[in-house]
């Protein structure tokens, strides 16, 4: 690891004004992407400033219709949640299957969509969920914010704050994890709003990242079975194909997830 000088930030305010006064700096919440990759000397940011102690991003409460989650929550306190599991089950089982119980405990919600690693569960939620995400400049929607493999919408010196996700009627998230890692192969997260739309994202096997399947929405919009869906294949050219499984090979779990979200959200 290279040399690097960490900062622990007391406030928002405190944060904002470290960042902009580094030459290179790195948020630091949970650490479980940051830290290894700087480990391996692939990073090497002049300052860490580590936003986890900070109250006001912290905490999970219900905010009208929607549920505002704080960008330093940890998945474990998604997962453990009563009132998400109440309101967005799909939320809560979602985050009780990102990694292990030690990344569970350290990965941040803000972490992971900031990041925003193709194979991340969290996006497919975000995007299902049309969420918002708040950050020390703006707001923006979900589609807004993650914007190809590995990017997103953020400036260098902007941090998200929270996430607001609105409560669907149904919703579900099933993926296929790599074996090893957890990540997802494929994951879909399907939600059904009271407006009768359905919203259906994909995560774990596009080239750019997160993405929706029209055809998909609209299948379940009219009949919001698995049977719906079963016939409906994404197209394989888009999606990844590596060491672990080709595009096609991909192309079919989404097809076999879908089915067993809707499952679990019916």
């Amino acid at each position: 690891m290279y040399e690097t000088t960490y900062h622990r930030a007391e406030s928002v305010e405190n944060a904002v004004a470290l960042l902009g006064g580094a030459d290179d700096p790195k948020i630091l919440s949970g650490g479980q992407t940051l830290l290894p990759t700087m480990k391996q000397r692939l990073a090497a940011p002049s300052d860490l400033i580590d936003v986890s102690r900070i109250a006001d991003m912290h905490g999970i409460c219900e905010d009208g219709n929607a549920i505002s989650i704080g960008a330093a929550t940890t998945h474990a306190e998604v997962a453990g949640s009563d009132l998400v599991k109440a309101r967005i089950p799909g939320l809560a089982k979602l985050a009780g299957g990102i990694g292990d119980p030690a990344v569970r405990h350290m990965g941040t919600l803000g972490g992971s969509i900031a990041n925003n690693d193709p194979a991340a569960d969290y996006p497919s939620a975000l995007v299902a969920l049309n969420a918002t995400i708040s950050t020390t400049k703006r707001k923006l929607s979900a589609e807004e914010f993650f914007t190809g493999m590995f990017e997103t919408a953020l400036d260098e010196d902007e941090i998200v704050l929270s996430v607001s996700f609105p409560v669907a009627e149904k919703s579900a998230y099933a993926k296929y994890p790599n074996p090893a890692s957890r990540y997802a192969m494929a994951g879909v997260f399907v939600a059904r709003h009271g407006d009768g739309t359905v919203r259906v994202a994909v995560t774990g096997a596009g080239q750019n990242g997160v993405f929706r399947s029209a055809e998909m929405e609209a299948a379940l919009a009219a009949n919001f079975t698995p049977e719906a869906v079963a016939g409906i294949s994404v197209d394989a050219d888009g999606l990844l194909s590596d060491i672990h499984g080709s595009n096609a090979y991909r192309a079919n779990l989404v097809t076999v997830m879908a089915k067993r979200a809707v499952a679990a959200a019916g």
